[in-house]
């Protein structure tokens, strides 16, 4: 465990995070407005809002194994704000595609759902991103009790997964950034379920040295 932080780098942090989830949406503005997009924007638009909801995905799955390292419980706040900005930039990246991408054609939506497996598979991500963002509140840990809330928020897991398999399905070609996604993907859900153990450990170590 390390020592505490002072209260200044606390905001230091808290404002990182906000700056992370804000900060690509007035950069993708003036891009759109000085023409920074190149040649295809709406492609480059689709390309970027799926990078920006996957990289904060896996920054939502880092926060308990650094809670778990350093001991900063307050971090916890911060998972909350990833995961509500990456479905954020999950829904943004779905309007891009549905609204300008295909101009509202539902009827093309549909059929590229049923036909395109990256389509599936994508909107498989965002139902399963859904409901954790809708109950992400503490009222909704109430109402759910602790228990419950933590098994459903581990639907995170497969929306991550399934976001990583569409953007590796649309990408095609330049697998270098989808592996470095699955590698980092990867390393954090072991780090998570390796924590998970060893904090299950201890728990049963004090039941038993109680007993």
């Amino acid at each position: 465990m390390l020592p505490s932080l002072p209260h200044w780098a606390r905001v230091a942090v808290r404002t990182t995070v906000w700056v992370a989830v804000i900060g690509p949406l007035p950069w993708l503005v003036w891009l759109a407005v000085s023409g920074g997009l190149g040649a295809n924007p709406i492609e480059s638009l689709l390309h970027r809002t799926g990078h920006y909801t996957l990289r904060l995905l896996m920054a939502t799955l880092a926060v308990t194994p650094l809670v778990r390292a350093t001991g900063y419980g307050w971090l916890m706040i911060n998972r909350r704000t990833l995961g509500v900005g990456a479905y954020a930039w999950a829904l943004t990246h779905l309007t891009v595609y549905v609204g300008l991408d295909l101009v509202l054609d539902l009827a093309m939506f549909l059929e590229d759902l049923v036909k395109r497996t990256y389509i599936t598979v994508g909107m498989l991500a965002i139902g399963l991103l859904t409901p954790l963002a809708i109950t992400s509140t503490r009222g909704w840990i109430v109402r759910l009790g602790g228990a419950k809330w933590r098994r459903l928020h581990r639907l995170i897991y497969p929306a991550v997964l399934a976001g990583l398999a569409h953007h590796t399905w649309a990408v095609k070609k330049d697998l270098a950034l989808p592996i470095m996604y699955f590698a980092i993907i990867v390393a954090l859900l072991l780090a998570r379920l390796l924590g998970r153990g060893s904090v299950q450990q201890r728990h049963a170590q004090r039941t038993g040295a109680s007993a």
